[in-house]
Parts: C-alpha cells; sequence; structure tokens
C-alpha cells in the first residue's frame, strides 16, 4: 500500500492530539505535593533542585515557563510541559506498536493489504490510546 507511511504519520498525529487534549485539560493549575514545587520553581529561576538535578528537564520547564502571562502562570505552564512531553510519549508508542505490528502481520511491502494496514493501525490506535488512559499515566501527565 502506497500510502502507509501517510497514514501512520496522521494517525499518530492524531494521537499526540487526543492525549495533549486529555492532559491539557485536566492539567494542574498550581504545584501539587510532594517534589512538584520545588522542580517548578526550580525551572523558573534556573537552579538546581534535589539530586540528581534533572537538568534537561529544567532547561525545558524554562522553555515553557517563558510562555506564562505572569507568575501566577507558570506553575500551569511547567504542568502543561508535563502535559506536551506525555502525549508525545503516547505518540511514539504508537509509532513503536505499529513498527512492531507491521513486521509481525506484513514482513514485505507487497504483503500490505487494506485489512493488513487497518488491523495494523487499529493495533497501534487501541495499545497507545488505552497507555494514556491508564491511571499512572494519567497522573504523572497532569503535574510538574
Amino acid at each position: 500500500m502506497k500510502q502507509y507511511k501517510l497514514i501512520n504519520l496522521g494517525l499518530g498525529i492524531i494521537v499526540f492530539l487526543i492525549s495533549l487534549w486529555q492532559y491539557g485539560s485536566t492539567a494542574e493549575s498550581a504545584g501539587s505535593l510532594w517534589d512538584c514545587g520545588e522542580f517548578i520553581s526550580c525551572a523558573y529561576k534556573l537552579q538546581v533542585a534535589h539530586p540528581p538535578g534533572a537538568p534537561l528537564f529544567m532547561l525545558i520547564g524554562r522553555f515553557f515557563s517563558l510562555f506564562a502571562k505572569d507568575q501566577s502562570q507558570v506553575a500551569f505552564m511547567l504542568n502543561f510541559m508535563s502535559a506536551f512531553m506525555s502525549a508525545g510519549c503516547v505518540m511514539f508508542l504508537f509509532w513503536i506498536i505499529t513498527i512492531i505490528s507491521k513486521r509481525i502481520i506484513a514482513p514485505k511491502e507487497e504483503d500490505l493489504t487494506i485489512d493488513r494496514v487497518i488491523s495494523i493501525m487499529g493495533a497501534g490506535l487501541v495499545g497507545s490510546l488505552a497507555c494514556s488512559f491508564m491511571d499512572t499515566m494519567w497522573f504523572s501527565a497532569v503535574e510538574g
């Protein structure tokens, strides 16, 4: 099938957008319990959090904090950063599932028929969206 890559790319982006809406609409507007407040304030001021420090998180968090209207929005922007990154994780999970499914269902390019493409994409959609709605994933995606 000639449009397999386009279908795979399009559905991956749709999975990302569904997950981003899901996590972004339920993201916390302030810091929550445990380390979230510390990481939010350290990312905003580019300081060092407790070990191991998470320098990449701090740099990306500082970038997202620049989009806050004022200081009261910084916590939400860092929580939104977690939602954005988690939605990206779900998108990559979709593509991993479709790669593995394609190798199992249609190992050769000429084996791709419309019913096999539907089963490959269906496996990717079910697996990735089921992961996005899992309690552990959702809980981690809505807080910094």
